[in-house]
């Protein structure tokens, strides 16, 4: 139950359709309430709002230039000025996150979500050369749209790509009109063969889309290649078989896995690289303290370490 004053940031880069997707959801109906509004504008993009559409929808608008300028101080004296009932805050791309994520806000606010607007078809560009700021516009994130869609894009890879990041928040693809896109997911291995072969390139994949679509893995067999991971915390008879993948950056690396159970898994080193087969499980697992995939192993035999030692979503 909301119980102040809503706030709504709205991030993304620059011309990415941030205000095109403000000036769209502000004159739909389930929002367009008569509630007053106070619009705070981070940046200007080629695309603008009509003050006279602003003004039928009860809507008024700042623009703040500087990052140094928001700052609980500044939201209240809003507040105070407007008296809005709730607030939407149009990013700029370019700023931190924790400029507002970690401030204490006024009392009254309640920062009440956060949408990602992405442009796919600039988007690798971004992940390519500006990956930190990427994944901290996104890791937040409640909810993260990808509009300009197009069937020739790489959307499942894109997914992946916020996946790694961000496991809860709800992913959006929308076509050049602005409908939703249809895609199908495509996987690097076969699905419905009677053991699925995850290559050590695919290892970030498997993980993510295991746990993105339980359905699919639930009572499969797989058999991949992974390093072995054993403490006095995890379950007696179990292990956890895994790779180091880079979820941001060269800085930003994870050990990612599911936990095994093996009748020898005593046998097992820390650190040695094994090949296992084993039968997935979607359960509840104490170790988790929740849902997941549990691996039970047919067989878990040492092996060569793979060529590359981290892995990738993509």
């Amino acid at each position: 139950m909301n119980t102040g004053i809503p706030i709504y940031l709205i991030n993304g880069f620059l011309e990415g359709g941030k205000t095109e997707f403000i000036n769209f959801t502000m004159q739909q109906e389930y929002f367009n309430d008569g509630e007053k509004t106070l619009l705070i504008v981070c940046e200007e993009g080629e695309e603008e709002y009509d003050p006279a559409v602003l003004a039928k929808l009860h809507t008024v608008m700042v623009t703040l230039e500087n990052e140094s300028g928001l700052t609980a101080e500044f939201l209240k004296e809003m507040k105070k000025k407007y008296r809005p009932q709730r607030v939407i805050i149009e990013y700029n791309g370019m700023w931190r996150m924790n400029t507002l994520t970690d401030m204490k806000l006024p009392s009254g606010y309640e920062l009440y979500q956060i949408i990602t607007i992405l442009d796919a078809s600039t988007f690798q560009l971004y992940l390519d050369n500006m990956k930190s700021l990427v994944v901290d516009m996104v890791s937040l994130a409640d909810m993260i749209v990808f509009n300009r869609c197009t069937p020739d894009m790489p959307l499942s890879m894109f997914k992946r790509s916020i996946r790694a990041v961000n496991r809860q928040g709800q992913v959006i693809f929308e076509d050049e009109n602005g409908e939703l896109a249809d895609f199908e997911e495509e996987l690097p291995y076969n699905m419905d063969a009677p053991v699925i072969e995850i290559a050590e390139d695919d290892f970030g994949i498997f993980y993510v889309d295991a746990l993105d679509h339980p359905e699919r893995y639930d009572n499969k067999v797989v058999r991949f290649t992974a390093r072995v991971l054993r403490t006095p915390a995890f379950p007696k008879g179990s292990f956890l078989p895994g790779r180091n993948a880079m979820t941001c950056c060269a800085d930003d690396v994870a050990f990612i896995g599911f936990l095994c159970y093996f009748d020898q898994a005593a046998s097992l080193k820390s650190r040695q690289w094994v090949e296992i087969t084993a039968r997935l499980r979607w359960q509840y697992c104490e170790a988790y303290k929740d849902e997941g995939p549990v691996l039970y192993a047919a067989s878990v035999e040492q092996t060569q370490p793979p060529k590359e030692d981290l892995v990738y979503f993509s």
